[in-house]
């Protein structure tokens, strides 16, 4: 085994971080959810970390001194309440545990915060509005690892949940827990009665278990593990290289 990681928390040590002058913290947000019938229930989580801690390596090679907080592995599921052990945190409790999160790092002279989520239930906008009302001296951003690149480069069937692109990421990230294809539900989703909807300009929060039978959102048929390494791979470099210019940045001479 190797040594710790020190961009790692989880797994460095107190000899190695009380010395260390950490300039970026970087929260992994996930959530614990069903994937249709052949991926874990933790796919969000393993995702996000694994984007993180990669995204992190890199930007330390580069001299950004970044820390990967653990993953915060629940998520908003308020559409999926009466789907079995789909986990929920409010956005409200998410709030409370941001506020308390941003508290510490604030009290050991980190200034800058990134939230990388990995759930597409979770929307951390107005939450950075109000952290950055309560703790105006915290440069606090967040991410969609999963925007980074175009989707539309790497796969065909563009489903947003358990379909081709986290169906290709999981197989090369955590092939020991998906199983074979033969086993996925095909993610067929229902439509919105409603024309504005259907078009995406009118929003409301899809209730999971009338949308889909499988949990599913996508075709997940024609995932592999090589699209999956090309897409997660092009994700960690674009995000390293934002963390890059992020540490670095005087947040008093961000605009051009």
């Amino acid at each position: 085994m190797g040594l710790p990681h020190p961009y790692i928390l989880g797994e460095t040590n107190w000899k190695t971080v009380k010395d260390m002058n950490y300039e970026v913290a970087i929260q992994p947000w996930g959530a614990t959810e069903a994937h249709n019938y052949h991926l874990p229930y933790a796919t969000d989580n393993y995702q996000v970390e694994h984007v993180a801690t990669a995204a992190a390596s890199i930007a330390w090679e580069k001299d950004a001194r970044v820390v990967v907080l653990p993953t915060i592995p629940f998520g908003i599921n308020t559409g999926q309440l009466d789907i079995k052990l789909c986990m929920n945190l409010n956005p409200s409790t998410q709030m409370a545990m941001l506020k308390d999160i941003v508290d510490v790092i604030r009290r050991h002279e980190i200034h800058k915060f990134v939230i990388l989520n990995g759930h597409g239930g979770n929307h951390f906008k107005n939450m950075i509005r109000e952290l950055s009302f309560y703790f105006p001296d915290i440069f606090t951003c967040s991410v969609n690892w999963y925007e980074a690149v175009d989707l539309k480069e790497y796969f065909e069937d563009l489903g947003d949940h358990a379909g081709e692109m986290e169906t290709s990421v999981m197989q090369y990230i955590r092939p020991d827990l998906v199983l074979p294809l033969s086993e996925a539900g095909p993610g067929d989703a229902r439509k919105y009665k409603i024309k504005s909807m259907r078009e995406g300009w009118i929003s409301t929060q899809r209730q999971w278990s009338r949308v889909t039978n499988d949990t599913g959102v996508g075709d997940p048929s024609k995932a592999t593990p090589e699209k999956g390494e090309k897409y997660v791979n092009a994700c960690i470099q674009k995000f390293a290289s934002f963390l890059v210019e992020f540490a670095d940045i005087d947040p008093d001479a961000l605009y051009v």
